[in-house]
């Protein structure tokens, strides 16, 4: 486990809304140390960015992350000790949980769902661009959530073939225009292409992923996204 500096010792936030802070703070789970050497190198490249801590195994990393309560936490995926995703369901059901984004060059699929389901607001590949991965980061302490195209796929494709279940009833509860926008959002859609399809205004479709978001007790899109397809929604192939 290493602490950068005086960020670390402080505890420094970002995005978190620590009054005076003005960069993301970002640690970094992952067993290989040129790994995280990599990552901290094209992370702190960015001005709006800090590397405040890095952890080898999921026990490191989850008592350094409660110490420092970074904005983001990249999570590697096999690590002794602890893995990442039982580090990411402990992190995420504390209070005031940070942002998880797995980081792994394991893409099955128990790894995926197992990840979607812990509350990861991020799954990306490790031979994802350093473009994305900043990205991504920026999204997620943002309160947004980010999967790599290549996960979205897989989501769509794992339900091709099965049994579609019965609607749950909180379904009802969304109106037609907000079930429109959930199918959208399940099929990979930002915003922005939300809007056009629709033809309103990106305004509207942001209040209407917030209210689909509070009307189904879902913490972001990458849930949303799921929860589309568990509850039978939508179907690959479908419009």
């Amino acid at each position: 486990m290493t602490v950068s500096g005086a960020s670390g010792a402080s505890g420094v936030h970002g995005a978190s809304g620590v009054p005076g802070a003005s960069r993301i703070s970002v640690v970094i789970a992952d067993d290989q140390r040129m790994v995280r050497a990599g990552l901290r190198m094209v992370i702190e490249t960015e001005p709006d960015m800090q590397v405040v801590g890095e952890a080898g195994d999921g026990v490191d990393a989850v008592a350094l992350t409660r110490r420092l309560r970074p904005d983001v936490v990249l999570m590697d995926i096999a690590m002794p000790r602890q893995d990442g995703l039982a580090a990411t369901r402990a992190l995420l059901a504390a209070p005031h949980p940070p942002r998880v984004i797995v980081l792994t060059t394991f893409d099955t699929d128990d790894n995926l769902y197992e990840a979607l389901r812990a509350g990861a607001s991020g799954f990306l590949l490790k031979v994802s661009s350093p473009e994305h991965l900043i990205t991504a980061i920026r999204v997620v302490a943002g309160g947004e959530a980010l999967l790599d195209p290549a996960v979205t796929t897989r989501v769509i494709a794992s339900y091709a073939g099965t049994p579609g279940p019965q609607p749950p009833p909180e379904l009802a509860d969304l109106t037609p225009r907000e079930t429109d926008v959930l199918r959208l959002m399940a099929r990979g859609l930002s915003n922005g292409e939300i809007a056009a399809t629709l033809t309103v205004g990106e305004a509207t479709v942001k209040t209407h992923v917030a209210r689909v978001l509070m009307k189904l007790a879902l913490r972001d899109r990458v849930q949303a996204v799921v929860y589309a397809y568990e509850s039978g929604l939508i179907r690959p192939g479908s419009t």
